[in-house]
């Protein structure tokens, strides 16, 4: 479960990582690229290169073996911090490594002399992006969603419908500043803002939901979206009943596909990534059904905190910490005394893979500062006029 959780994340916290502009962290040997070869002071012969290499080699070796130590003590001690939480014990600074994970800091890959055929790569994968979307709902559903009439529309739904289902201002506005940047509009995709040419992702809307998230909402939240869907219907009357009706209709569709596989990450992961799937994400972009599944992704955590015994009203950081991370990873950190969390490494959260692509959780190193780095984040971002915008329509 750790794992399909940070998979799932992935995406977000690069988004994070691209929102905060900084320069990747030197955690892993990169390939030499053209510009080292032409800094050498010249062209190494076959045999310099073949002892560099081995130098290499030796001390990227020595480096892996002290790597795959500290991975498996932090999967070792997430094993019994999970077996601890069963049992309802408390945890203590001995349940998370305390150390840093090792650098490596040896010669780097010599360029070899001789040519190489270059490593074939697998064509990259397509991401779709909001037209794909809308294609697909119009092919697999024979409809598409409802677009509001300007961005204040659709912020003023959302803020009805987040107070209403126990969301407070704060924590929307400050988790829409940190994911959009303070500026996103509901159709926001990540990379696809701020400059950006192309989708880094299929994260949308001012929570970033990727299309597994709203599967995995319509799967788990069907039911209760189609009946109150139903009832907007039944309020409604003319032109605007019938549009609801299909609206209805449709859902009850979307949601019957969700539900067609087992409540599970990995299945709903499979659907997300065929056309039908994208048909479901498209239901982000509706001006009614949109604003239900940007708040049942933030709801969803404050719920499974309050079950865990958590009484105490989220922070937008904690929240926020919940929403990248998943549920039990992010409350972990968020039930954390403030004397562990400036002592608990970031490392503990992250499989080794994802850790080391994330140049956020390595400069901000620990809980405490990942956390103050977040809400630092909310605190600039909270003036712009998106952020105002959204604040105003509470």
């Amino acid at each position: 479960m750790f794992l399909e959780k940070m998979i799932r994340c992935r995406a977000a916290w690069l988004t994070l990582a691209l929102t905060f502009a900084v320069s990747p962290a030197r955690a892993i040997d990169r390939a030499p690229s053209p510009a080292d070869a032409m800094a050498q002071a010249s062209p190494l012969t076959v045999g310099e290169y073949r002892r560099l290499l081995a130098e290499y080699q030796q001390a990227r070796a020595a480096f892996e073996e002290q790597a795959s130590a500290y991975w498996n003590a932090i999967a070792e001690k997430r094993r019994g911090r999970n077996a601890k939480r069963r049992e309802h014990i408390p945890l203590t600074l001995d349940d998370y490594v305390l150390t840093q994970p090792p650098i490596y800091t040896g010669p780097k890959r010599p360029v070899n002399p001789e040519p190489e055929e270059p490593e074939a790569r697998p064509p990259r994968k397509a991401i779709p992006v909001v037209g794909d979307l809308l294609q697909a709902a119009n092919e697999h559903y024979q409809w598409s969603p409802q677009k509001p009439a300007s961005e204040l529309e659709f912020k003023r739904a959302y803020a009805r419908y987040a107070l209403a289902a126990g969301l407070t201002r704060e924590q929307a506005v400050r988790v829409y500043s940190f994911e959009t940047g303070g500026t996103g509009n509901y159709d926001v995709q990540a990379g696809i803002e701020h400059g950006g040419r192309r989708a880094i992702s299929t994260a949308i809307g001012y929570n970033q939901l990727l299309t597994t998230n709203s599967i995995e909402l319509l799967a788990e939240k069907g039911p209760e979206l189609v009946r109150e869907l139903s009832q907007q219907a039944a309020a409604s009357s003319g032109p605007r009943r019938e549009a609801m009706d299909r609206k209805v209709a449709v859902l009850k569709k979307m949601v019957a596909y969700a539900r067609s596989v087992p409540d599970d990450w990995s299945a709903h992961q499979k659907l997300a990534d065929t056309p039908q799937g994208w048909a479901l994400h498209a239901m982000v972009l509706d001006i009614d059904v949109g604003p239900m599944l940007q708040t049942h992704k933030l709801l969803t955590s404050v719920i499974f905190a309050r079950a865990k015994g958590y009484t105490r009203p989220l922070t937008a950081a904690e929240l926020e910490m919940m929403n990248l991370t998943g549920d039990g990873t992010g409350l972990d950190m968020v039930t954390m005394p403030q004397a562990m969390r400036e002592q608990v490494p970031t490392s503990n959260f992250f499989q080794r893979s994802g850790y080391e692509r994330n140049p956020v959780a390595i400069r901000h190193n620990t809980v405490a500062k990942l956390l103050a780095i977040t809400d630092s984040r909310m605190d600039a971002n909270s003036g712009l006029p998106g952020a105002r915008e959204l604040a105003a329509a509470f």
